[in-house]
């Protein structure tokens, strides 16, 4: 770990005076989760409410994509699955689904596959991940197909799709479908890991997500104080008439771990960061809450999903990084969240 960040990160333990768990920590951007005993969807509620977390167990870099009436959730590596995932129709009760990505690319060493997301094009889904490269030696992107949402998917690549080496590595893909039609990947370079330079970048796909168009564009870097050594987990979202660029900064294994957003004109920026602190701060039932999902439904009701510690645990296995949904509103041309923290809310009306 980064000096600044663990110094950080004593500090603010010692303020919040949340507990640190025992589990071993991972040294650079998305962690892997080691794994974990059965999991299980949060404590029941009164009818039409539930109460946080909506899963219980390690389920870290939550990601979600709506196929008809089912919402199926992708997660880091855990309980033996490269790929975990989950499956609701209210995205408040989970059931757990089979590994996604049972064999990574030829390209990739299992053990560390990281912040999996999945869109649909063209009849088909295509899940971005993050794996080791044997090659380059560093965490980077990698690009898989299926039939179905679930899985499971192939990668018969030969190499990663995205692996920016030179700059640490590039990790926490995202596709993202602009309203014009044309598609975009976002990601991180993991430059952290290296004492390298820390960007958000952002690039077209083809219309088939099958491979990357232009030249990448650097959207952003952690300039601000409570951002620490990086920022990461770029999430772009359409709203008015812009873009809005949601992001992760800080150490993800301590409660300075937040959530950012910036403004941006255009989906390849230009971007202004808009965030003195976390949208969501740790508190007295989650700790680190962060690599955030917002969920955009039709007719515009949007959702935060995003992963955090028990303040006890932080940094365990078990239970891990626990999920947790917020309803998701704007003032503006700013996202506001009411972190419900373990008080029961309105069943999400979908």
């Amino acid at each position: 770990m980064h000096r600044f960040a663990a110094a950080l990160r004593v500090a603010a333990i010692a303020v919040l005076g949340i507990g640190v768990g025992t589990g071993a920590l991972a040294g650079c951007g998305s962690a892997a989760s080691r794994p974990h005993p059965a999991s299980t969807t949060s404590p029941s509620a009164a009818p039409g409410s539930y109460v946080n977390p909506v899963w219980t167990s390690d389920f870290p870099d939550p990601s979600v994509l709506p196929v008809g009436r089912t919402f199926h959730a992708y997660g880091t590596q855990g309980g033996g699955k490269n790929v975990q995932t989950l499956t609701s129709t209210d995205l408040v009760h989970w059931r757990p689904g089979p590994d996604a990505l049972p064999d990574v690319g030829s390209w990739a060493s299992a053990g560390n596959t990281w912040a999996p997301e999945v869109i649909a094009v063209g009849g088909r889904y295509v899940l971005f991940y993050v794996a080791r490269a044997n090659a380059a030696g560093k965490q980077c992107i990698g690009r898989a197909i299926a039939s179905s949402p679930a899985g499971p998917f192939r990668d018969a690549s030969s190499g990663p799709l995205v692996c920016q080496a030179a700059l640490g590595g590039s990790i926490d893909p995202n596709p993202f479908r602009a309203p014009d039609g044309s598609l975009y990947l976002y990601w991180k370079n993991d430059g952290n890991c290296c004492g390298r330079p820390v960007h958000l970048w952002g690039q077209r796909l083809s219309a088939d997500g099958a491979r990357l168009v232009g030249r990448p564009v650097a959207l952003m870097t952690n300039d601000q104080a409570w951002q620490g050594n990086l920022v990461e987990a770029p999430e772009m979202v359409a709203h008015g008439r812009g873009f809005v660029l949601f992001y992760s900064a800080n150490d993800y294994a301590s409660p300075l771990y937040g959530i950012g957003y910036a403004n941006c004109r255009a989906p390849l920026g230009p971007c202004t960061d808009r965030s003195t602190k976390s949208i969501i701060a740790s508190n007295l039932v989650a700790a680190g809450p962060g690599h955030c999902f917002p969920l955009v439904r039709p007719g515009g009701r949007a959702y935060l999903l995003y992963h955090a510690w028990p303040p006890a645990a932080v940094g365990s296995s078990s239970p891990g990084r626990q999920l947790w949904l917020e309803p998701l509103t704007w003032r503006g041309d700013v996202p506001v969240v009411h972190p419900s923290q373990a008080t029961p809310q309105p069943t999400p009306k979908l």
